[in-house]
């Protein structure tokens, strides 16, 4: 594991492999390890880096008294980014990652070479809803779906905040099926969700997806429930010359649950 310091926090990352610059960003909940399945091939003709946002482990952080909001998230990626002094990399977002990605993508597009965002999280602003969805629908990480998880976090009641935040994406007895590798890094990480409920998260609007200007790659999982899969469609029919790959016999962690299948669609649309 190596640092970088960035806007007076150090970041941990890890960096394995050698050749163009391929930096991935964790979601929700998770951090550098949420990538182990994919660690092989995704370096094998890469430099693969993959940080931990602030606050997440390895720190360890009861959700008090920092700076986690998705706006520190964005400036402390693109101070990353530009302290790597690699050039242009391509990036990976993965969920609240994905969001990040996507903010990222529209200010310091210089920054990056291609992007690909993995079931971006958030809302829809109500011109980029589809007929028959409702701008109040809950949704994954949205104020409301992680008010109720951090809410009884808050409450002492550990594993029902984390039930309820996964479940919440993935469908009930999701939580409970995970295995035990999976769960540490949830309960690692669990404070950050109160902090997230405030994060200032924006709405994706139409006029931010039709300005992105780097050739992107949606990638979703076929199992997804919810309203993930209609925020990345309508994302992708907006955003210039999109390509999307949607991942046979897989939900919201696709490169966990089809890794082999995830990195045939992404490995070759980086090249």
């Amino acid at each position: 594991m190596k640092t970088l310091r960035v806007n007076d926090y150090d970041m941990s990352y890890l960096e394995i492999g050698q050749g163009m610059p391929l930096v991935c960003v964790h979601g929700s909940l998770n951090d550098f390890r949420a990538w182990a399945a994919v660690l092989k091939p995704l370096s094998a003709s890469r430099r693969l880096i993959i940080p931990s946002l602030r606050h997440y482990f390895p720190e360890h952080w009861d959700g008090k008294d920092g700076q986690f909001n998705m706006a520190q998230h964005v400036d402390d990626m693109i101070a990353f980014i530009k302290g790597l002094a690699l050039g242009p990399v391509d990036l990976i977002g993965h969920s609240r990652g994905g969001h990040l990605a996507f903010r990222l993508a529209l200010k310091r597009p210089e920054l990056l070479r291609k992007l690909v965002l993995a079931e971006p999280g958030g809302v829809l602003e109500e011109a980029l809803l589809p007929d028959g969805a409702s701008a109040g629908a809950p949704a994954a990480g949205s104020r409301a779906h992680v008010a109720q998880a951090s809410e009884k976090i808050a409450a002492g009641d550990l594993d029902g905040g984390l039930r309820a935040f996964i479940d919440g994406i993935n469908g009930p007895g999701t939580w409970d099926s995970l295995p035990a590798s999976e769960r540490q890094m949830r309960e690692d990480n669990a404070y950050t969700l109160l902090a997230q409920v405030n994060e200032g998260r924006e709405p994706f609007a139409k006029a931010e997806a039709e300005a992105i200007s780097l050739s992107t790659l949606f990638v979703g999982g076929a199992d997804t429930p919810g309203m993930l899969p209609v925020v990345l469609l309508a994302l992708a029919a907006h955003v210039p010359h999109a390509r999307t790959v949607i991942i046979p016999d897989a939900g919201h962690s696709m490169f966990r649950q089809q890794p082999k299948a995830f990195c045939e669609a992404v490995l070759p649309f980086l090249e």
